[in-house]
């Protein structure tokens, strides 16, 4: 009896797998069968049969068709939403549709691979207390908003039966508003990763706590990749629905600007400020991105551009800011620091006067993109908001800037850089400063 069901079994799977290198036939055509009911039975069947089968072979033949069929069902759930012509393109060398349109489960789990990795970097100095509180900090709050995430792109695949976003956007429409649950959804577990108000409780803490090189990595990379993440999941899948999801990313802009002017003034850690700082950067990029224009994904892409440039100089001189192997990250360290070192202090304030949105240097062109999208859209308010954000924000900046030039200076730090951050500090001030001479440059980049 056992060696029949075996045949049987197997002959069904190789039908299966035939059917999966078919051309003329889908994906989820050919793999109803593994998706069912009636194939989860064969497969528990064939292991119970194989652990009261005393013979090697039979065990072993059991055992290996049961994992077949296991994999060919899970490759189901994964691929049952793409068409054959997937496998056209393929053999024609062309981009596969995962590639061309995304797919919310290669999203989920490259956000899940790459906040492993930051629970790691957020704890590296283990020794100390706020090093282990960033990490578990970030650790817990980003689990919750992992599981946010994927809460709103299962009901989003419920309503839509699919995880590819070409096929998700072909079935959606504006008046589908029960899905609105699920675009909140997606849009706070994404708003975590990028420390949006009122999901960014965690950055203040995991920028202190951590190593500066780590913050540097932190200011950067998460929010680049969840920016993009962000505008993918707004304008393909979801650029039907633009009603329903303009306001919450409005919102989220003017909190996030608002907050992060005001909650600054009273920093007196330089990390904690520019993690305040980020907050309200990250609301000029959304605002771009809450035109729901071309112009205004481009102003975000070339404002997240220019805030990794700004980003990368300020914290060139934080990390020189050392002596006897410490490093200093308090407003009143920098007391004097025009005396001591006239040429690290020069090109701060070229970097904070950039932040600041001062004009010809670099941040004032990428807040002229974002605020000049906006007003073509006639988003009055969010201007104004923004602009009046601006000005708040300019104090903070221009007290550190007073604090250089003009308050008691303290000890000389160490000179003894290495060459890589010299290079690093010297080209992305020098791309800061002369950024006005060139500004078609990035947008021709942008645009393509």
């Amino acid at each position: 009896m056992f060696p029949e069901i075996l045949t049987e079994a197997r002959s069904l799977v190789l039908e299966k797998i035939t059917g999966l290198i078919n051309a003329d036939s889908k994906v989820s055509d050919s793999m109803l069968y593994t998706s069912t009911a009636e194939s989860k039975m064969i497969r528990s069947a064939l292991l119970i049969a194989a652990s009261k089968k005393n013979t090697d072979l039979a065990k072993s033949s059991a055992v290996n068709l049961a994992t077949s069929i296991e994999l060919l069902h899970s490759y189901s759930l994964i691929h049952d939403d793409l068409p054959s012509m997937d496998n056209d393109n393929i053999r024609r060398g062309k981009d596969s549709n995962h590639i061309k349109y995304g797919e919310a489960i290669a999203i989920l789990s490259g956000d899940e691979l790459q906040s492993l990795a930051l629970y790691v970097l957020a704890t590296y100095n283990r020794d100390q207390l706020k090093s282990s509180e960033a990490g578990l900090k970030y650790f817990v709050l980003s689990a919750l908003s992992s599981g946010l995430l994927l809460y709103g792109c299962s009901l989003v695949y419920g309503f839509s039966g699919s995880t590819n976003f070409d096929i998700i956007s072909n079935q959606l429409n504006s008046e589908e508003y029960v899905l609105t649950f699920g675009i909140v959804f997606i849009l706070v577990g994404l708003a975590f990763k990028i420390s949006a108000v009122p999901f960014h409780m965690w950055a203040p803490d995991v920028y202190e706590g951590s190593p500066t090189t780590v913050t540097l990595f932190f200011t950067i990379v998460p929010k680049v990749a969840a920016l993009t993440v962000l505008i993918r999941f707004l304008y393909v899948p979801f650029l039907n629905l633009i009603d329903q999801w303009q306001m919450i990313i409005v919102f989220l802009s003017i909190a996030s600007m608002v907050f992060g002017a005001v909650a600054a003034i009273g920093q007196t850690n330089i990390k904690r400020l520019i993690a305040y700082s980020s907050i309200g950067h990250i609301g000029y990029t959304l605002a771009g991105l809450a035109t729901a224009s071309n112009e205004g994904i481009q102003s975000s892409i070339i404002y997240i551009s220019i805030y990794v440039v700004m980003n990368l100089a300020l914290f060139s001189c934080l990390l020189m800011l050392r002596r006897k192997d410490q490093y200093y990250e308090n407003i009143d360290d920098l007391s004097g620091l025009s005396k001591n070192h006239p040429l690290l202090s020069l090109c701060l304030l070229v970097i904070l006067f950039s932040l600041a949105g001062i004009p010809p240097l670099a941040g004032f062109f990428a807040k002229f993109y974002v605020f000049k999208a906006v007003l073509e859209q006639s988003m009055y308010f969010l201007a104004i908001v923004g602009l009046l954000s601006t000005v708040v924000a300019a104090f903070y900046y221009l007290r550190i800037i007073k604090i250089m030039y003009f308050d008691k200076e303290k000890d000389k730090y160490d000179n003894d850089h290495s060459l890589w951050l010299k290079f690093s500090l010297t080209v992305s001030t020098i791309l800061i400063l002369l950024y006005f001479i060139f500004p078609s440059q990035l947008i021709e980049v942008v645009s393509r």
